[in-house]
Protein backbone atom coordinates (compact mmCIF):
# COMPACT_ATOMS: atom_id res chain seq x y z
CA UNK A 1 0.00 0.00 0.00
CA UNK A 2 1.31 3.43 -0.79
CA UNK A 3 2.32 5.27 2.20
CA UNK A 4 1.63 9.23 2.13
CA UNK A 5 3.48 11.89 4.43
CA UNK A 6 2.00 13.83 6.52
CA UNK A 7 2.17 17.19 4.47
CA UNK A 8 0.95 15.25 0.97
CA UNK A 9 -1.86 14.61 3.37
CA UNK A 10 -2.46 18.12 4.09
CA UNK A 11 -2.17 19.43 0.46
CA UNK A 12 -4.89 16.04 -0.65
CA UNK A 13 -7.15 16.57 1.95
CA UNK A 14 -7.04 20.12 2.95
CA UNK A 15 -7.26 18.96 6.58
CA UNK A 16 -4.13 21.05 8.06
CA UNK A 17 -1.05 18.89 10.27
CA UNK A 18 -2.30 19.92 13.55
CA UNK A 19 -5.81 19.09 13.09
CA UNK A 20 -4.28 15.74 11.60
CA UNK A 21 -2.15 15.18 14.59
CA UNK A 22 -5.78 15.82 17.07
CA UNK A 23 -7.18 12.99 15.10
CA UNK A 24 -4.30 11.08 15.90
CA UNK A 25 -4.50 11.24 19.64
CA UNK A 26 -7.72 11.15 19.88
CA UNK A 27 -7.65 7.47 17.93
CA UNK A 28 -9.72 8.67 14.65
CA UNK A 29 -6.58 8.05 12.24
CA UNK A 30 -3.31 6.55 12.72
CA UNK A 31 -0.02 6.67 11.29
CA UNK A 32 1.60 4.35 9.80
CA UNK A 33 5.20 5.06 11.03
CA UNK A 34 7.83 8.00 10.36
CA UNK A 35 10.50 9.01 7.86
CA UNK A 36 12.67 11.37 9.50
CA UNK A 37 10.20 13.60 11.87
CA UNK A 38 7.56 13.18 9.45
CA UNK A 39 4.52 11.05 10.33
CA UNK A 40 3.53 8.96 7.45
CA UNK A 41 -0.13 7.36 6.93
CA UNK A 42 -1.49 5.08 4.53
CA UNK A 43 -3.49 6.36 1.68
CA UNK A 44 -6.80 5.11 2.89
CA UNK A 45 -6.16 7.94 5.41
CA UNK A 46 -7.61 10.03 3.38
CA UNK A 47 -11.10 7.96 2.62
CA UNK A 48 -10.98 8.23 6.61
CA UNK A 49 -10.72 12.02 6.97
CA UNK A 50 -13.38 12.39 4.26
CA UNK A 51 -15.98 10.39 6.08
CA UNK A 52 -14.87 12.21 9.53
CA UNK A 53 -15.43 15.48 7.09
CA UNK A 54 -18.84 13.90 6.42
CA UNK A 55 -20.43 13.06 9.71
CA UNK A 56 -18.83 16.73 11.11
CA UNK A 57 -20.69 18.38 8.34
CA UNK A 58 -23.64 15.90 9.56
CA UNK A 59 -23.68 17.77 12.91
CA UNK A 60 -21.73 14.75 14.35
CA UNK A 61 -19.12 15.55 17.30
CA UNK A 62 -15.87 13.63 17.12
CA UNK A 63 -16.52 11.60 19.97
CA UNK A 64 -19.32 10.29 18.15
CA UNK A 65 -17.64 9.72 14.55
CA UNK A 66 -14.81 7.41 16.72
CA UNK A 67 -16.72 4.41 17.28
CA UNK A 68 -18.05 4.46 14.13
CA UNK A 69 -14.46 3.14 12.51
CA UNK A 70 -14.28 -0.49 13.46
CA UNK A 71 -10.87 -2.24 14.61
CA UNK A 72 -10.52 -2.94 10.92
CA UNK A 73 -10.45 0.73 9.78
CA UNK A 74 -13.77 0.20 8.33
CA UNK A 75 -16.51 2.42 8.76
CA UNK A 76 -19.39 0.54 10.92
CA UNK A 77 -22.08 2.93 10.78
CA UNK A 78 -24.51 2.83 13.36
CA UNK A 79 -28.23 3.58 10.75
CA UNK A 80 -30.20 4.10 13.89
CA UNK A 81 -27.54 7.32 14.77
CA UNK A 82 -27.92 8.70 11.42
CA UNK A 83 -31.77 8.32 11.62
CA UNK A 84 -32.02 10.47 14.92
CA UNK A 85 -29.58 12.78 13.29
CA UNK A 86 -31.28 13.02 10.42
CA UNK A 87 -34.54 13.41 12.40
CA UNK A 88 -33.14 16.48 14.47
CA UNK A 89 -32.00 18.31 11.64
CA UNK A 90 -35.86 17.95 10.28
CA UNK A 91 -37.12 19.86 13.61
CA UNK A 92 -33.98 22.39 13.36
CA UNK A 93 -35.31 23.04 9.29
CA UNK A 94 -38.53 23.68 10.44
CA UNK A 95 -37.96 25.83 13.64
CA UNK A 96 -35.52 27.54 10.91
CA UNK A 97 -38.20 27.52 8.58
CA UNK A 98 -40.49 29.50 10.93
CA UNK A 99 -38.41 31.80 11.94
CA UNK A 100 -37.23 32.97 8.21
CA UNK A 101 -41.11 33.09 7.57
CA UNK A 102 -42.13 35.02 10.53
CA UNK A 103 -39.23 37.72 9.44
CA UNK A 104 -39.97 38.27 5.72
CA UNK A 105 -43.76 38.14 7.04
CA UNK A 106 -42.84 41.11 9.33
CA UNK A 107 -40.45 42.51 6.97
CA UNK A 108 -43.39 43.02 3.96
CA UNK A 109 -46.67 43.05 6.65
CA UNK A 110 -48.58 45.82 5.12
CA UNK A 111 -49.97 46.97 8.35
CA UNK A 112 -49.44 50.07 9.72
CA UNK A 113 -47.33 49.50 12.70
CA UNK A 114 -45.55 45.73 13.13
CA UNK A 115 -47.67 46.21 16.69
CA UNK A 116 -50.81 46.75 14.72
CA UNK A 117 -50.19 43.24 12.87
CA UNK A 118 -51.83 40.48 14.35
CA UNK A 119 -49.57 37.73 13.16
CA UNK A 120 -46.40 39.72 14.73
CA UNK A 121 -48.69 39.74 17.92
CA UNK A 122 -48.59 35.99 17.71
CA UNK A 123 -45.17 35.80 16.95
CA UNK A 124 -44.22 37.64 19.92
CA UNK A 125 -46.65 36.36 22.66
CA UNK A 126 -45.05 33.16 21.00
CA UNK A 127 -41.81 33.82 21.73
CA UNK A 128 -42.06 35.51 25.55
CA UNK A 129 -44.00 32.43 26.64
CA UNK A 130 -44.05 29.17 24.85
CA UNK A 131 -40.75 28.82 23.08
CA UNK A 132 -39.53 27.34 19.33
CA UNK A 133 -42.96 24.90 18.63
CA UNK A 134 -44.97 27.64 19.91
CA UNK A 135 -43.29 30.14 17.31
CA UNK A 136 -43.74 27.76 14.22
CA UNK A 137 -47.27 27.11 14.73
CA UNK A 138 -47.87 31.02 14.98
CA UNK A 139 -46.11 31.99 12.22
CA UNK A 140 -48.17 28.59 10.33
CA UNK A 141 -51.57 30.49 11.47
CA UNK A 142 -52.87 32.91 8.79
CA UNK A 143 -53.17 36.53 10.20
CA UNK A 144 -56.66 37.20 11.90
CA UNK A 145 -58.64 40.06 11.11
Amino acid sequence: MRHLDIAEVVQQSGVPASTLRFYEEKGLIASSGRRGLRRQFDAGVLQRLALIALGRAAGFSLDAIAPMFGPDGQPHIDRQKLVARADELDRTIRSLTAMRDGLRHTAACPAPSHMECPTFQRILRAAAHDGPKARRKAVRQPPRN
